[in-house]
């Protein structure tokens, strides 16, 4: 267990440390000079390689790799490039948005998705089944900010329920950032859901099938207490790994998600920040988001340990 642990973690810090090389890499390609985005084109060539110095993009492409390592690792983000306000109070704040939409949004494929589709396969021969699984084709089908506009349409728009954009912090308001939240967390949940009850279903009908789930039939237990005493576990394994995967469609939807409900999340100040060509700004949070996808996977590693004593034996 111990060595396995250790092994996962080894994996995480050697995939952060590629993910930023890769990163900064695909920065330092780009065409265009920072320095000269920042002062405009009637800059002066002085006034450039001034400014060159300062943000230290006239020393050597390790040098700068090895800086900026740096302040990831210190939590030292330094100022925009445009803007020079400094970045790290910019994306802890933008951060802890997307967090709220996309943890909600999870939140609520799971609890859309685990139960429909535990009922899909229980019912699989039955109309009732068959018109969930009809409806969860339907789901997949429909794109998040589709979902997002027809929201806005209905429940802000046509019935005035919830406000149709803007954010609220909790703090300042806890009812309002409520119904601020949840259209877009909806959007994106109840579209993941669709996409992750199929997998409930075909992992559940997979668990129906087994001797050990027949056998604790056989012995008294009802069908459904049957699955939820010794099958549930068992089936969670390959969903677990599709939520993972689905985290990362979660970040890539919450982009554009908060621009259709105009909140100011990550996906907002990417965007904002590769119109701008604010380069080291966008570098942050591309390498914030690919963090989040790998620690992601790191936790869910740990799941299955949790999950599946067997992983442990084997460990």
């Amino acid at each position: 267990m111990i060595v396995r642990l250790v092994q996962r973690i080894a994996i995480l810090v050697a995939s952060l440390f590629v993910s930023s090389v890769v990163v900064f890499a695909f920065m330092a390609v780009l065409p265009g000079d920072p320095a000269r985005v920042a002062l405009g084109t009637g800059a002066s060539d002085s006034a450039v390689s001034q400014l060159r110095e300062q943000f230290g993009l006239d020393r050597s492409l390790v040098d700068q790799y090895l800086s900026w390592l740096h302040d990831l690792v210190t939590f030292d983000l330094g100022d925009s490039y445009i803007s020079h306000t400094p970045i790290g109070p910019q994306l802890a704040d933008r951060l802890l948005v997307t967090l709220w939409l996309v943890g909600t949004g999870m939140v609520i494929a799971c609890l859309v998705a685990v139960p429909l589709g535990t009922l899909m396969a229980v019912r699989h021969r039955k109309p009732s089944g068959l018109v969930l699984s009809a409806l969860s084709q339907v789901g997949v089908a429909v794109p998040a900010f589709l979902a997002g506009i027809l929201m806005i349409t209905v429940f802000a728009v046509g019935l005035g329920w919830l406000p149709a954009n803007g954010w609220t912090p909790p703090a300042d308001d806890p009812v309002l950032f409520v119904k601020q939240l949840l259209m877009p967390a909806l959007s994106l949940g109840l579209v993941q859901a669709a996409v992750l009850t199929r997998y409930v279903r075909s992992s559940v009908l997979d668990v129906l099938r087994e001797d050990y789930l027949r056998t604790a039939r056989a012995k008294g237990l009802r069908p459904m207490k049957a699955l939820v005493r010794h099958g549930l576990r068992n089936a969670s394994v390959p969903v677990v790994t599709v939520l993972a995967l689905q985290l990362a469609t979660l970040l890539v939807g919450a982009v554009v998600i908060e621009r259709v409900f105009v909140i100011p999340g990550l996906g907002s100040l990417l965007l904002d920040s590769v119109a701008g060509r604010d380069l080291i700004v966008v570098q942050d949070v591309v390498m914030i988001v690919a963090a989040a996808v790998l620690l992601v996977n790191f936790l869910v590693d740990l799941a299955y340990l949790l999950i599946d004593p067997r992983l442990r034996v084997r460990g």
